[in-house]
C-alpha cells in the first residue's frame, strides 16, 4: 500500500520563478510526443554497436542479456512512471529524476548524485553522438575521395557546428518533430544495415565467420562485463522523468503508451541488427557496423548507395539524439541564468542561453576530438551512469512509495533487479575503465581513427 501523502519539498510556488522548468520542461506534449521522445533517447545508432557487444558474449548469452535488459528497462521504466503518477496525484508532480528520488527517498545528498550521474550521461552521450556523427561523415567522404586530406576532427567541427544551430530550440518539448522523424530514421537505418549484412553474408566473398571467444578465461569474462554495459548503455536512458514532465497534466496512462511505442520499435530494430551483423562478423564485428561493411581494404560488402543512405540517416538522427541528453543540461543552466519574468525570447534571457548552449556544445565536440573512444564511451556511461538510474533507483522508489509487503513477489524482484545490476554496474565499470586504459595506450589525441 503507498505511503500517505507528504508535503511537496518543491512546490508550484517555486516554479513560478523555476525558469529550467517553465522553459525548458513546459508540459504540453501528448503520449505520442513521449514515445518520440522515448525512442530517439533509446534507439539511436548506438544499435549499431550490438554484434560488437554480442561478440563479448556469444550467440547464447548474447541473445538471454539482451531480452534480460529489454524486459528489465521497460519493467523499470513502468514501475518509475507509477511513482511519478502517485507523487502527481498526491499533489507532488516532479519534472525532474533529481527532485524525486530526494523527495522519495528522504534524502539530500540523493539530490546531487543524480545529478553527477545524469550529467555523466548526458556529457558520454552527447561527446559519443558528435563522434559517431563526425566518423559517418569521414566514412562518407573516405569512399568518395580515398586520398583526401580532411581529418577526423574536421569533420567533428562540422557537426559540433551544426548542434550549435540545432541547441537553439528553447524547449524539450519544440524537439516533438524532430523527434518523430528520429523514429523513422532509427527503422530505415536498420532495415538498411539489415538488408546489407544479409548481402554480405550471402556474398561469395562473405567474410569468414568466426563466433569463438577470448582464448584466456579472465579476458572472456572481462568482455563478457563490457558488453553487458555496452548493452546496458543502449537502453538506457537516465531522463525519464524529464521526458514525463513534458507530458501535458495528468500524466496518468500516458507514459505507458509512449512507451508501448518504444519498445515496439526496439523489438524490432534492436534484434534484427544484432543477429544479421554477428552472423556475418562474428567476433571480428567492429563497434560500428557500417565500417565492417566498408572495410579499409577491399570493395564494399554491400551496395555504396544501400550503405550511403543509411550513413545519412545516421547522421541525421543523431543531431535529434544530442540535442534530447542535452535537454538536463539545458535545464540546469537555465534554471540558475533565465529569468522568468522576463518571457523566453527576451534580450535578457537570450543571450545567456545562446552563450551556455553554445559553450556546453563546444565542449563536448571537443573532447569527442581529442579522445575518440565510442565503443569504451558506450561501455562506461552504461555502467556507470544507466545502470544505476535505469535498473537500480526506479525499483528502490517503487519500493519506497508503494511499500509491496517483504513477503510479495513484486519486492523480491525488485530486490533482485538491485542487487543483480549493482554488482553487474561494479564489475561493468571495472572492465570499461579497464579496457579504455589499454586503449589508451594505442590511442593518439585528435586520432582520425575511432578506436573500438
Amino acid at each position: 500500500m503507498a505511503h500517505p501523502p507528504q508535503p511537496d519539498p518543491f512546490p508550484d510556488s517555486r516554479r513560478e520563478v523555476d525558469a529550467g522548468a517553465a522553459f525548458v520542461l513546459e508540459s504540453k506534449g501528448e503520449w505520442w510526443h513521449a514515445g518520440f521522445h522515448l525512442t530517439t533517447a533509446i534507439v539511436g545508432p548506438t544499435i549499431l554497436t550490438l554484434p560488437y557487444a554480442f561478440r563479448g558474449l556469444g550467440w547464447g548469452l548474447g541473445f538471454l542479456c539482451l531480452t534480460v535488459m529489454g524486459v528489465v528497462t521497460f519493467y523499470s521504466y513502468y514501475l518509475m512512471s507509477k511513482v511519478l503518477e502517485h507523487c502527481e496525484k498526491a499533489g507532488r508532480r516532479h519534472i525532474r529524476f533529481r527532485e524525486l528520488a530526494a523527495d522519495v527517498l528522504g534524502s539530500g545528498w540523493m539530490f546531487y548524485f543524480v545529478i553527477f550521474i545524469q550529467t555523466a550521461i548526458n556529457t558520454g552521450v552527447g561527446i559519443g553522438a558528435i563522434l559517431l556523427a563526425g566518423e559517418c561523415i569521414q566514412i562518407v567522404y573516405s569512399n568518395l575521395s580515398p586520398n583526401g586530406s580532411l581529418k577526423l576532427y574536421e569533420f567533428i567541427a562540422m557537426v559540433t557546428a551544426v548542434m550549435i544551430v540545432l541547441s537553439q530550440l528553447p524547449t524539450f518539448h519544440s524537439l516533438r518533430h524532430l523527434n518523430m522523424a528520429s523514429l523513422l530514421l532509427s527503422l530505415g537505418y536498420t532495415f538498411l544495415v539489415v538488408g546489407a549484412c544479409i548481402h554480405a553474408g550471402l556474398a561469395k566473398n562473405a567474410p569468414q565467420r568466426d563466433y569463438s571467444l577470448e582464448s584466456s578465461e579472465s579476458a572472456r569474462v572481462f568482455s563478457a562485463f563490457t558488453s553487458i554495459s555496452i548493452i546496458a548503455a543502449i537502453f538506457g536512458n537516465g531522463i525519464l522523468p524529464e521526458i514525463q514532465a513534458t507530458l501535458a497534466p495528468p500524466a496518468t496512462g500516458k507514459m505507458v503508451k509512449g512507451l508501448l511505442m518504444c519498445y515496439s520499435v526496439i523489438l524490432v530494430t534492436f534484434y534484427s541488427a544484432a543477429v544479421s551483423g554477428y552472423w556475418v562478423f562474428g567476433n571480428k564485428s567492429n563497434s560500428n557496423i557500417l565500417k565492417s561493411l566498408l572495410p579499409d581494404e577491399g570493395p564494399s560488402l554491400a551496395p555504396t548507395w544501400v550503405l550511403g543512405l543509411g550513413v545519412a540517416f545516421v547522421l541525421l538522427q543523431l543531431f535529434a539524439i544530442g540535442l534530447v541528453y542535452s535537454q538536463v543540461a539545458y535545464e540546469i543552466m537555465e534554471k540558475k541564468s533565465a529569468d522568468v519574468k522576463q518571457g523566453m525570447f527576451s534580450k535578457r534571457n537570450l543571450i545567456p542561453r545562446l552563450i551556455l548552449r553554445t559553450l556546453y556544445v563546444i565542449f563536448c565536440g571537443f573532447m569527442a576530438a581529442m579522445l575518440p573512444f565510442f565503443g569504451d564511451i558506450n561501455g562506461v556511461v552504461g555502467a556507470i551512469g544507466f545502470i544505476p538510474l535505469d535498473f537500480v533507483l526506479p525499483m528502490l522508489l517503487y519500493n519506497m512509495t508503494y511499500k509491496p509487503p517483504k513477503s510479495s513477489f513484486t519486492y523480491w524482484i525488485n530486490i533482485s533487479i538491485i542487487i543483480v545490476f549493482t554488482g553487474a554496474g561494479i564489475m561493468g565499470a571495472f572492465s570499461s575503465i579497464r579496457k579504455l586504459v589499454l586503449d589508451a595506450n594505442k590511442l593518439k589525441l585528435f586520432s582520425s581513427d575511432v578506436v573500438d
